[in-house]
């Protein structure tokens, strides 16, 4: 239990190093990456995924609550000897949102001076949290839901422990998930991701803050979740590839 809760909070924690970092570079003044665009932060996500899976590897790699569900409803282990259960499911969840938390914290300290010196709350809310560009909370979990059931798929036909390619592959998908259904929302993908860093923006002490955005922050939750289930389902009746 405590291997898996550490891997996961280990990988976690890089993943949303890396993936919040990006956008911190993209969208914080006085940053050398600021205004990258899109496809730098679709790009800079799917690396932070490729370093987060290899990372974690010890416990599968999930990363994400809703690919731990996914494998759940599918009927597969979450690793290799560890069984998919309640007990481990709560494990693989809190080294999650966790490891999310203490990513969160790593970007505020690599970014300490631009967020001090950044004037826009907006922008400093987005670099931990996810947003929707058109504020419909029933589409942005429809949004959600496609989004993380492509990926929570995909990861259930790669299957096992992820080695030699695997980590690549899924890194390609999420840049493509992100450069083809990120608009809407900004893809959270993962309940943990979006969650643990939506915390530490209300707890740390930002110079330009205002609130959380908590009214949304369930959207980002329920629709990956959705997606998660949804893939482990369609996994039982689809045909395999071979």
């Amino acid at each position: 239990m405590g291997s898996i809760f550490l891997s996961e909070l280990i990988g976690t924690a890089l993943l949303v190093l890396l993936g919040c970092g990006v956008v911190a570079n993209v969208a914080l003044t006085g940053s050398k990456g600021y205004g990258g665009g899109w496809l730098l932060v679709s790009f800079g996500w799917g690396l932070a995924v490729f370093a987060g899976v290899y990372t974690a590897a010890r416990s599968g790699a999930h990363l994400n609550p809703a690919v731990t569900l996914g494998l759940w409803i599918a009927g597969q282990d979450f690793a290799p000897g560890v069984a998919a259960d309640l007990p481990h499911a709560a494990v693989y969840a809190a080294g999650q949102l966790t490891g999310a938390m203490a990513g969160a914290v790593l970007v505020y300290l690599c970014y300490k001076k631009h967020f001090d010196a950044e004037t826009d709350a907006g922008a400093v809310l987005g670099v931990f949290v996810t947003g929707s560009a058109i504020r419909t909370p029933a589409w942005n979990v429809v949004t959600e839901t496609i989004a993380t059931f492509v990926l929570v798929y995909v990861v259930l036909l790669l299957g096992g422990t992820p080695s030699g390619l695997g980590p690549l592959a899924v890194a390609l998908l999420v840049v493509g998930i992100g450069a083809s259904l990120g608009g809407p929302t900004g893809y959270a993908l993962n309940p943990a991701r979006d969650l643990g860093p939506r915390i530490v923006h209300a707890l740390l002490r930002l110079g330009r803050k205002t609130g959380s955005d908590w009214a949304y922050a369930w959207v980002p939750v329920a629709g990956p979740f959705l997606g998660g289930l949804v893939a482990g389902l369609v996994y039982h009746v689809s045909p395999l590839p071979l």
